[in-house]
């Protein structure tokens, strides 16, 4: 038997979300916008793989997590969209004193590369990182999700096809748009290759 096609174990699954949730967690905060409502949508999605793909073989999860994480995610902009109608709506009718805090963008480096950097190219790559991650973030939401899974996730176009429920050429196309977008965003705030 080919190793692609035995089944998992639970170390094997419990590795692969180990390795995909710092990931999975930006792609969410991409698209809710907030770190609560990430963390869940990741969470939600971590149980759905482990509940209803957790014995399927190990080289199907990357593309299976990825379909339930945007599907999961797209629920929650669903619900979001409801419940910021009728919060409108009703919000005329209570006064509350909320203050919205604003997502923290963290920034993880590798402890032996920031140590071995000066200060200030440390800063300098910290402002690069998140002025990407902002304009990232700004994508419409297909192209930021073939952008990610094709290259962040480093998914092949059929996979990344797959994932996303269309055409390997919409791929392309979310893609080749993202790409022409961050580097013309990135190249009027004077950040170049």
């Amino acid at each position: 038997m080919l190793k692609d096609s035995q089944l998992a174990s639970r170390v094997e699954l419990s590795a692969f979300l180990e390795g995909v949730e710092k990931r999975a967690f930006k792609q969410a905060v991409y698209a809710l916008r907030t770190d609560e409502a990430a963390l869940d949508a990741v969470q939600d999605a971590m149980l759905k793989l482990s509940a209803s793909y957790g014995d399927r073989p190990a080289g199907e999860f990357p593309m299976l997590f990825q379909r339930i994480l945007q599907n999961v995610i797209y629920d929650a902009l669903r619900r979001q969209k409801v419940r910021n109608t009728w919060t409108a709506r009703l919000s005329s009718f209570v006064s509350e004193d909320e203050d919205e805090a604003d997502a923290l963008d963290i920034l993880t480096a590798d402890s032996d590369a920031a140590t071995a950097d000066a200060p200030h190219r440390q800063f300098e790559r910290a402002r690069t990182l998140a002025a990407i991650e902002r304009e990232i973030a700004r994508l419409p939401n297909r192209q930021r999700e073939a952008f990610l899974m094709r290259y962040w996730e480093e998914m092949d176009i059929s996979e990344t096809a797959a994932a996303m429920g269309c055409s390997e050429g919409s791929v392309k196309t979310h893609c080749s748009r993202a790409t022409q977008t961050l580097a013309a965003a990135l190249k009027a705030k004077g950040i170049v290759p």
